[in-house]
């Protein structure tokens, strides 16, 4: 497959079209543009400025979108449940790699001066609860809770996008654009999932930028468990949990009754037996599924894309010339600044 074809491809996924639904909408053949995506030919001319419209995107970034360092069919970093349908999480994987190009596009324009160094782990080297430790410290961040941890995250320079991703199974993905990272969350999940899926994605760019190892997922886990309640400030509330208190640690620290009762698990401030009495509990209420409190917490709002929007405007740039310079072909309905439902182009 040529670098076209595959920009091609990913583009389609991330819209989560059909190869004769972009076809019927370009005016070709599915026949050619199966020859297109396989790299047997290459789409010139009014065609490809055919593909591109319908695609929601420009010509240059359909060209230029396989020729950056990690083409556009590089794997993502992703936080699912072993249910999630493969077609769901390829069409979000997708999805990140056309938004990775277009914040790339935005990145040569724009200088972004992080306030914060994002730091990488080899984590055959490093253990995840230790680079969880390591990154408060750098950032300087709280002994205990933090109530947002997405400001910390984007003040290190990393993008975090949220949109509805029409399923449940899907927690976040992350990637690296070039030298700048990318989360993109659901926005639809509980806020303390939501920070816990922050926590595992940022512990895969920190640990998994470029080594992959048997057991990344778990890796991320314990990462975002120190990261988001630190082992020496919390252990000690983690001892005689009733629901009660799980309440009243969920308020404190941001995080699921279920992820509190695993984190006093895993640092033994409980039993196995009493782990298996909580859930109990939680299940003959119902919280197993739906947990209470969840939208008393802090929202997560990214607002570092809207930043990156604003400081190209005030250089003097119209809404129409920074789309394009991202790669939409369409400004009033695809930028990364507008509202996510919006962003994609229907075919």
């Amino acid at each position: 497959m040529s670098t076209l074809g595959e920009a091609i491809t990913t583009a389609r996924r991330a819209l989560g079209a059909t190869q004769e639904e972009l076809a019927t909408a370009a005016g070709v053949t599915q026949a050619a543009l199966s020859r297109y995506e396989r790299g047997m030919r290459e789409p010139e001319g009014e065609v490809l400025s055919q593909l591109a419209d319908a695609l929601g995107v420009t010509e240059a970034f359909l060209k230029g979108a396989g020729s950056a360092r990690g083409a556009m069919a590089v794997d993502a970093h992703m936080r699912k449940r072993a249910t999630a349908k493969a077609t769901k999480w390829r069409q979000l994987e997708a999805r990140l790699n056309v938004y990775r190009m277009h914040v790339r596009h935005l990145m040569e324009e724009v200088s972004l001066r992080a306030q914060q160094r994002f730091p990488t782990f080899d984590p055959i080297d490093t253990d995840p609860a230790d680079a969880a430790r390591m990154v408060r410290m750098q950032w300087r961040m709280p002994i205990g809770p933090v109530p947002s941890v997405t400001p910390w995250v984007e003040a290190a320079g990393c993008v975090v996008l949220a949109e509805d991703f029409g399923t449940s199974r899907i927690d976040g993905l992350s990637q690296w654009v070039d030298d700048h990272p990318l989360i993109l969350i659901n926005r639809v999940a509980p806020i303390d999932r939501l920070r816990l899926t922050i926590g595992h994605e940022l512990g895969h760019l920190c640990l998994h930028s470029s080594e992959v190892t048997l057991t990344m997922e778990d890796d991320a886990n314990r990462f975002a468990a120190e990261f988001l309640m630190p082992a020496e400030v919390i252990r000690p509330q983690l001892r005689n949990l009733t629901l009660g208190r799980l309440h009243d640690l969920k308020r404190e620290w941001g995080t699921s009754m279920q992820a509190l009762i695993e984190r006093a698990h895993e640092l033994k401030a409980i039993s196995t037996e009493k782990r298996t009495n909580l859930y109990k509990s939680l299940s003959s209420k119902g919280w197993r599924t739906k947990e209470p409190l969840s939208d008393e917490l802090t929202p997560e709002v990214p607002k570092l894309a809207q930043s990156i929007g604003e400081a190209m405007a005030n250089q003097g740039l119209t809404r129409e010339e920074i789309a394009l310079i991202a790669g939409f072909a369409d400004p009033s309905r695809n930028t990364i600044f507008t509202p996510p439902e919006k962003r994609l182009r229907a075919l």
